[in-house]
């Protein structure tokens, strides 16, 4: 999951901003769209914070989407008009990085990737399964059907947690 050069850019400025309303930030999704672009950030709750069973709160979002309007409009590293929206990663979130999956090995992810898998006639771009493992070049995943796959992380173009209701 490698990030575009402008998640790059904005991730730099934006980091600062976030860290300072007492969140973190978890990703960004910058989706240019014609004149109007859409900028996406997610921001979690401090890890202490997560240890007490604390989460993102409304006034959380408020903060940030304040505090990262004014980084923006000093910066200026969009053209055109924007969308901004701040909010948590969610049940299903979204993984930006190969290592926020660490935290959720035993847990069900989906995965859509770059090249498609397997063999013959069951090859596939899609893959949801329990992650069983993951190091620095590839994760094992197994399927409900009991179907192994060993993935690169550089095959990987979007990965997401699988809400389970418990």
């Amino acid at each position: 999951m490698k990030l575009s050069t402008k998640v790059a850019e904005l991730t730099n400025i934006i980091a600062p901003a976030v860290a300072a309303c007492d969140v973190s930030l978890w990703g960004i999704e910058f989706a240019p769209q014609g004149r109007r672009s859409l900028l996406r950030i997610y921001i979690e709750a401090l890890p202490e914070e997560q240890a007490q069973d604390k989460h993102v709160t409304i006034e959380d979002c408020a903060a940030v989407n304040h505090q990262v309007s004014g980084i923006l409009e000093v910066h200026d590293p969009i053209a055109g008009e924007y969308i901004l929206e701040v909010s948590s990663p969610g049940f299903d979130r979204a993984f930006f990085s190969d290592e926020q999956m660490h935290a959720y090995v035993g847990q069900t992810v989906s995965l859509r990737l770059i090249q498609a898998i397997g063999t013959g006639d069951q090859k596939r771009r899609k893959a949801t399964g329990t992650l069983d493992s993951i190091d620095e070049k590839s994760l094992k995943l197994t399927s409900s059907d009991g179907e192994q796959f060993e993935i690169a992380l550089s095959n990987i173009d979007k990965a997401n947690l699988v809400y389970e209701d418990a």
